[in-house]
């Protein structure tokens, strides 16, 4: 099965809430023939957007390619999460790869959101970053370690903007009995990604960059230059930036190995009025949960319940994703039961086995951003970013992240679902016990 074509219709954005409240972006022609450019992207997700969008601006001739419409994959499908930090907290970093290296990463998601912040203010206001996530905990055992973690982000990290809940206070934000306690961090905060999306490619196509839509990479073949094969082109570009996370399919193997697919799925409730909505999510913030199978849930600007959970493995989203996704929702939200399900769509997102960001370079002239594992609305911008600085003769800051080791799932590619599968099995029975 095709990872590409498994689930969508080609060239045709989900049947989400954020494509029906998104302005339309005009579509981008196919591209076809022979094409010469400094750089060529591929997938324009937040990376490749974000890249071709920063090379442009310094002056690269930049051909930006995706295989169906600009945003069309996880980055215009996802809950709109800005969060600060990494997938993985602090504590895990400074084991991982010790503490000078895991502030250095830290620096870099303060980087990432501010870039977001930035960028959404010039390129797509009608995006509407909301400052705040409550990461709540599910257990009652949790929440001295949030207590003690956000202490050390104040203390040894110098970040003040976030702060401990205790069971009390997050019941009265959330507007549900589920949780314990948790934190509050207002450094954070939540957007309209597709919309973002949107804004990027207007910026992008501003600054010079030419964007063809429809237009799938089937080879790419290393060299000076590198020729990119479409379906309908040959392009030859001095530089290429991989942007496809989990929609890569057999693009590249060396990636493939460490970076998989997997799906998840989001509903929006028909609109509940502001006082219903306001019940539960006080102060409009977005919430993360602390269980394995991450729950994440804010309100939409039109007062809509827009909630994510549930994952899958393997290619074909579930028949049904609106009752996949309503079992969480209503777990967390009984009083939300017989409340309408107005859209109900998945995505396919990249992660690794260390849940960090798979930076790499794949050759003297080729880079790859991918694995963000569900963390990858700062993230891939700033990588974006990152690539277009390594391509000027900047790449102190891409390195950094491409030192992190990512280890290869086991079997590689062709096991790795399976495996993965059973471990999930036991991290969703581990967080209902």
């Amino acid at each position: 099965m095709d990872i590409l074509t498994a689930n969508d219709r080609v060239g045709e954005y989900p049947a989400s809430w954020y494509a029906a409240s998104a302005p339309p972006l005009d579509p981008f022609p196919e591209a076809a023939g022979a094409i010469t450019c400094d750089v060529c992207v591929i997938g324009a997700g937040f990376t490749g957007l974000s890249a071709a969008l920063h090379l442009a601006r310094r002056g690269f001739d930049v051909v930006l390619l995706d295989a169906h419409r600009v945003g069309f994959g996880a980055s215009g499908r996802n809950g709109g999460q800005v969060g600060t930090g990494q997938r993985v907290d602090q504590n895990e970093l400074e084991k991982m790869v010790g503490e000078d290296r895991a502030r250095a990463l830290w620096d870099l998601s303060l980087e990432s959101v501010q870039l977001v912040r930035d960028l959404a203010a010039e390129t797509a206001p009608d995006c509407a970053f909301v400052d705040g996530i409550l990461h709540a905990d599910h257990r009652a055992r949790f929440v001295p370690e949030s207590e003690a973690y956000a202490e050390k982000l104040r203390t040894n990290y110098g970040y003040d903007k976030i702060r401990a809940l205790d069971g009390d206070e997050v019941r009265a934000l959330v507007g549900s009995d589920a949780y314990h306690g948790g934190t509050l961090d207002m450094g954070g905060g939540h957007i309209h990604p597709l919309r973002f999306a949107f804004g990027l490619a207007r910026a992008a196509v501003k600054a010079g960059v030419r964007v063809f839509e429809r237009s799938r990479v089937t080879e790419v073949t290393q060299g000076n230059p590198v020729k990119i094969v479409t379906n309908q082109a040959e392009i030859a570009a001095k530089h290429v930036v991989l942007g496809c996370n989990g929609y890569l399919g057999g693009l590249n193997g060396k990636v493939a190995a460490r970076v998989m697919p997997i799906n998840n799925f989001i509903v929006a409730t028909e609109p509940l009025g502001e006082e219903r909505a306001q019940s539960l999510i006080r102060n409009n913030y977005a919430v993360a949960d602390s269980k394995f199978v991450v729950n994440y849930f804010r309100l939409s600007e039109d007062n809509r319940m827009l909630f994510g959970g549930g994952e899958s493995y393997g290619y074909a989203f579930p028949k049904d994703i609106a009752v996949k996704a309503r079992r969480p929702m209503t777990a967390i939200y009984p009083q939300l039961k017989d409340v309408r399900i107005d859209y109900a769509w998945g995505g396919t997102l990249g992660i690794t086995m260390n849940r960090m960001p798979h930076f790499a370079r794949l050759g003297a002239n080729v880079l790859s951003c991918s694995g963000y594992s569900g963390h990858g609305v700062a993230m891939a911008t700033l990588g974006g970013k990152l690539a277009a600085d390594a391509i000027a003769g900047q790449a102190e800051k891409f390195d950094t992240l491409a030192d992190v080791p990512t280890p290869r799932f086991p079997g590689g590619a062709a096991l790795r679902t399976p495996l993965l599968a059973l471990a999930m099995v036991w991290y969703s029975l581990r967080d209902k016990l």
